[in-house]
């Protein structure tokens, strides 16, 4: 299954009600728009990356329970990006006070708040190259800390505001750093 992008961008300029409606009238179509305004339209992940995103949606939402420093969103989560993008991690993470400052409006649409923390897993489908431009879009967005986890490859690459991503071959273990103080992921539940 491919992801596609299309570029409707010398025809029209989408506004952002006008791409919520596109989700609607759409719901078993899951899209995307990055920071230029493309459409990207997003095939389903398979069973081993949907059971590897749950399981990971575990071990952060057990943490996040015992912490309760902030809220977690699943894949089916759009953020309206500062950047101009409606993107859908794998899996995010918005602290507290964020996400508590936005109006109960802003929490039930696309929320406008780009997530503290981002995690993408790569399934067999996804290109790597977009993914690596995904997560810059991110960074440029304001996220603060993303993982990108290819575990075909087993590598993954770490992304942190203001510096060059980190890349590590067949890591046991990934820490939460400042951004999920006290947050360890054993990555055996992903390779």
């Amino acid at each position: 299954m491919l992801t596609y992008t299309i570029d409707l961008t010398p025809f029209i300029q989408l506004s952002d009600r006008q791409f919520a409606q596109l989700c609607d009238n759409h719901p078993d179509i899951k899209f995307e728009r990055n920071a230029r305004g493309e459409l990207i339209v997003m095939p389903p992940t398979g069973g081993e990356t949907g059971n590897r995103n749950a399981l990971l949606i575990v071990k952060l939402g057990i943490w996040n329970d015992r912490t309760q420093l902030g809220y977690l969103f699943d894949s089916s989560t759009c953020f309206k990006l500062p950047n101009g993008g409606n993107r859908s991690p794998d899996l995010s993470w918005i602290r507290r006070d964020r996400w508590e400052a936005l109006s109960p409006g802003d929490r039930e649409t696309f929320p406008p708040i780009a997530p503290d923390f981002v995690l993408e897993l790569k399934s067999p489908s996804d290109d790597i190259k977009t993914l690596r431009e995904k997560m810059a879009e991110y960074l440029d967005a304001g996220v603060t800390l993303g993982w990108l986890i290819d575990r075909q490859a087993q590598t993954v690459e770490i992304y942190r505001q203001g510096q060059e991503a980190e890349w590590r071959d067949r890591p046991v273990t990934l820490d939460g750093e400042t951004v999920l103080p006290g947050f360890e992921l054993d990555l055996n539940i992903v390779w």
